[in-house]
């Protein structure tokens, strides 16, 4: 026997602490906390063998929800600087994905609650790692866009993360494609994003954008009023009544093009107005 073999054993004989299994020539223990259900009138039962916290063989009940040959979304535990971010798969212990299966800088590494799709390797001293699917593995779960996704917003996880961009693949199994030119920041490694598409391929992939559309996002003039706010602690004298010559001295803009501004933040719920001042929604 050896660590990551998924076996069906022999009860030879039980203990306070749990059973002990053979496969006819070896024996392995059963811990009472690793049974998930009654077994006491089984001959036989299916386990996984691992190294407990001892660095002793063991036996669970509970079978890893990825293998060396099944690959499988997992959910990210934890991350340990320089070593990497452990993921569930199912057993007592986490698996490892390592810092060379890992983005170079740690701000886009996975944390904890994003999803992974991995296998899973098993040492000989029964170290777990898991390793994310390449994009001919991954590829397998794609489905084919069609053109009716256009300029709709679509969800999913990032799989992926290169120079040139970032790749997810949405909730529908679609293939991702963002550019950095099309986001304010790098999404985070296993990361659930929702994006608009922008373009469908003729792969059957679509390019997607993480930047709001036109019509909403903030102009020019209106980042300045919230800007000039800012430096007043959310607050300004300044709102729809206020004098043309004021507010053209203070933001080098004409009263129509600062109503407009103004009207914008509104209606994006940035601020409000009272009394002929404007404050910052906090």
């Amino acid at each position: 026997m050896r660590p990551g073999q998924q076996l069906t054993l022999s009860i030879d004989h039980q203990t306070d602490f749990g059973y002990f299994l053979t496969d006819g020539e070896d024996t392995v223990l059963l811990h009472n906390s690793e049974v998930t259900e009654d077994i006491e009138e089984r001959d036989e039962v299916e386990v996984f063998i691992y190294v407990d916290q001892q660095e002793r063989l063991a036996a669970t009940m509970k079978i890893p929800v990825i293998s060396a040959e099944q690959y499988g979304w997992v959910d990210v535990v934890d991350a340990v600087d320089d070593m990497g971010v452990f993921v569930d798969v199912g057993l007592s212990k986490d698996a490892l994905v390592a810092t060379e299966h890992l983005p170079p800088y740690e701000s886009v590494w996975p944390q904890r609650g994003d999803k992974l799709y991995c296998m899973l390797k098993v040492t000989n001293r029964g170290r777990m790692f898991a390793k994310p699917a390449p994009e001919d593995i991954i590829s397998e779960l794609f489905t084919e866009a069609s053109e009716d996704v256009m300029n709709k917003e679509l969800t999913g996880t990032v799989y992926r993360l290169i120079a040139s961009g970032s790749f997810l693949i949405t909730d529908d199994g679609i293939r991702a494609f963002i550019h950095p030119s099309e986001r304010k920041e790098e999404p985070r490694l296993g990361s659930r994003i929702t994006g608009r598409v922008i373009e469908v391929k003729d792969d059957g992939s679509v390019n997607m954008s993480l930047l709001p559309r036109k019509q909403d996002a903030l102009s020019v003039d209106a980042e300045q009023i919230l800007t000039y706010m800012r430096t007043r602690n959310g607050a300004m004298p300044y709102g729809d009544k206020s004098d043309p010559e004021d507010i053209r001295q203070r933001f080098q803009m004409s009263k129509a093009a600062f109503k407009r501004a103004l009207g914008h933040l509104m209606k994006n719920n940035k601020v409000y107005q009272e009394n002929g001042w404007t404050y910052e929604k906090q």
